[in-house]
This record gives structure tokens, sequence and C-alpha cells, in this order.
């Protein structure tokens, strides 16, 4: 079936919304990173997208729709119709790298946006691939942006001395001569803020709850997934309802009962409380795993004189090594990165966890630097086990999924 749209209505429509996209992620990158002022230019963008959406379809030659529009981005930066606004008292270096940068991320993503559109009117099969395209390549852009724009100002922050914040709070560039001086709000938060301690009690608490969590989630997401018994489905489907209570809902309750124990404001009572909030999702992942192991293996166990323990130990076990690095993992990222109960329940300085800690450094009457640095520190650990790591929790996200 042939739709009405031409493709030279899509080219240049997806060349404008693309330029607009590509103009103010530009900017703002700029802006951070040199921190002159840049901002997009809607006529330019308007006029560029549709050039390059029209080039697009005549060549295949990404590199030369990149040239062409680089050029042309570098000299429209000197006029009132720019695609990026470049501030008056810029120079030549400034205005190369709005247009260079422009020029790349507009030229070669659309040669790739457009690829097999012919010309002419477009089946519907290939509008709906040049709409996805752009789509996928507008969705990685944002969510990009969306995840390190904050990084970055968290990170440049953490560098800034508090004349600087004072001076221009909005300047994110760092001056690298410096040297080891950049760092010194995090050698301060390490010698007179505790934050050595702050980061062993988190760790340890972490590895305890994972610790604890496996304990209790291995024998029962075996019995969900292996033994029959009365209810089973009910308890296999019931798992994660305990996620439909908020925990601020449970937060007084939890709050009074620790109290009256002598459970608040322990360790003891942190690593009681956490496995409750992790248990559920990691039997939930696990069982999910179990059942996607042949049964077979584990009959051929039993029939060679194991018993049900030995075989979980023996076979189960080793074969959901997968499954096992991914619920560590995620329930290692939720235990270190936990504030509500933290809060609630610690006011011991000696005894805060990483984020209760962080918490404590929101007051005016500590440098913002500080409280950025110790964002830092949180985030950075959590972040490189789970880049490091990330193979196995998606496998055991997606494990038990397909059967047959």
């Amino acid at each position: 079936m042939r739709m009405f749209w031409n493709s030279f209505i899509t080219g240049p429509l997806l060349g404008l919304f693309w330029a607009l996209i590509v103009a103010t992620s530009v900017a703002v990158l700029l802006s951070f990173m040199t921190g002159a002022a840049f901002r997009p230019g809607l006529i330019g963008c308007v006029i560029l997208g549709g050039l390059v959406g029209v080039a697009a379809l005549e060549t295949r030659m990404a590199g030369l729709l990149v040239a062409g529009v680089s050029v042309l981005a570098v000299v429209m930066s000197y006029t009132g119709v720019s695609a990026i606004h470049v501030s008056g008292d810029a120079g030549l270096v400034q205005h190369v790298m709005a247009g260079v940068g422009f020029g790349v991320a507009l030229g070669w993503p659309m040669a790739v946006i457009l690829r097999g559109c012919p010309k002419g009117v477009l089946t519907r099969h290939e509008w709906e691939d040049a709409v996805i395209r752009f789509l996928t390549g507008f969705g990685y852009i944002f969510f990009t942006a969306a995840v390190a724009i904050p990084f970055y100002v968290m990170v440049m922050t953490s560098l800034k001395t508090q004349g600087q914040l004072i001076a221009n709070p909005l300047d994110f560039t760092i001056d690298l001569s410096q040297g080891w001086a950049l760092l010194r709000s995090y050698e301060e938060l390490f010698r007179d803020f505790r934050f050595g301690s702050y980061l062993w009690t988190s760790f340890y608490i972490s590895i305890l709850t994972v610790a604890i969590t496996l304990a209790f989630s291995i024998p029962g997401a075996y019995a969900v997934a292996r033994l029959r018994f009365k209810g089973q489905t009910a308890l296999s489907r019931s798992i994660l309802l305990i996620y439909m209570v908020p925990m601020i809902v449970l937060a007084l309750p939890i709050y009074i009962a620790f109290s009256m124990t002598g459970l608040r404001n322990s360790i003891m009572g942190i690593v009681m409380i956490y496995p409750v909030t992790t248990i559920p999702v990691a039997l939930y992942m696990l069982q999910g795993y179990f059942r996607g192991l042949p049964a077979e293996i584990e009959e051929a166990g039993l029939m060679d004189g194991l018993n049900r323990l030995q075989v979980i130990w023996k076979i189960t076990l080793p074969l959901s090594l997968p499954a096992l690095a991914s619920v560590s993992l995620y329930v290692f990222m939720i235990a270190w990165n936990e504030f509500l109960l933290a809060f609630m329940l610690l006011d011991d300085p000696s005894k805060f966890t990483l984020t209760r800690g962080i918490a404590s450094l929101n007051s005016s009457e500590i440098p913002r630097q500080h409280l950025m640095a110790g964002a830092v520190i949180a985030t950075v650990p959590v972040m490189a086990l789970f880049l490091g790591l990330e193979k196995f929790m998606t496998r055991g996200l997606t494990a038990g999924s397909v059967k047959g």
C-alpha cells in the first residue's frame, strides 16, 4: 500500500526536527564545556535541516554531508540566522566548534535516518523505518542527556572552590592547572567528615544484605519452582505483592517497632530490615531461573543417591551462577542506595551509611561542593560495579522468560 508521504516531504521534515534536537544538544554541551553562551537558532535549523533532508536523499555520502553542513553552519554562525548562536565576544574557535559540532551531529545521522528511502512516494514500511530510526536517535540523545548532564554538573561542582561557586554558580568548567588541588573537597570529606567510615559501613551492610537475601531466597525460590505443594501457584504469583505497599506507608510502624525493641540507631536493625525489601525480588528472579533449568539433571542426581539439599548445592547452584551474580548485584545496589530507612533509623554519625552521611552534608553550614563530592563517591563505585557485571544482570533478569 502506497502512502501519501513523499520522500521530499519526509526528508526535510525529519531534517528540521533533527536539526532542532542537534542544535539544542550541541549548544548545551558547548556551554558546559567552554563556559561561553551558546543557544539554538530556529531559522538556521529550518534552513540547514531542510537542506540536509533533501541532500541525504540525493547522496549516501555521509562525509560529504558533514563537510557541507559544517562549513555552512560556521559561516551562518556569524549571521542572525545561525543554527547555533554564539555569544558576541566569542572567537573563531567557538564558531568553528559550534559549526563543526552541528555539522557532524546533523549530517551523518541524517544519512543513516534516510538510508533506504527512495525518491518519490514511500511505502508504509519505508516511511516507518525512517521514523523509527529518527525516534531511536532522539531516544539515545534524550536519555543520555538525562543521565550525563546531572552527573557532569555533580562532578564539576565537586571540583570547585567556595569562591568559584559564589562568583559564578553556572560555570561548570574547571581549571586543570590546579592539579591535585581540584580534589580538595574529596580529601576534606575523608579527613573531616568521616566518609571512610560511611563507605565501610555501607559496604559491609550491603554484603550482609546480599548474604541474608540469598540464604532465604535460594531455598524459597527452589521450593516454588520445583516442589509441589498446596498454594504453590498463589505463592508464586503473590511474591511481589509487598511492593504494592509504598515504603513510606510502612515507615512509621517500622520506626515505632524498632524504637520499642531497642533496634533503632543500630547497625543490626538496618541489617535486619534491608533483606525485607530485597528478598521478594530475589525470590521472583531466582524462581524464574530455576524453572528454566532442565529438571532431568536434578532427577539424575536424586537417582544417584543425592538428597534434595545435595542436589541444590552440587547441581542447581553451579548451574545458576549467572542468576546468582545478577541477584547479588541487584540486591547490593538496593542496599547501597537505600536512604529512607537509614535516614529514619540512624541518628548516631558513627553508624551512618553513605546515603545517610550525604544527607547530613545538606546544610547551609557545609559548602555545596562537599555535598556534590559525597554524591560522586556514592555513585561511582556502584556504577563501576554495574557496568562491570552488566552482562550477568541482563542474563539473570531475562532468565526463564523463554521456555522450550
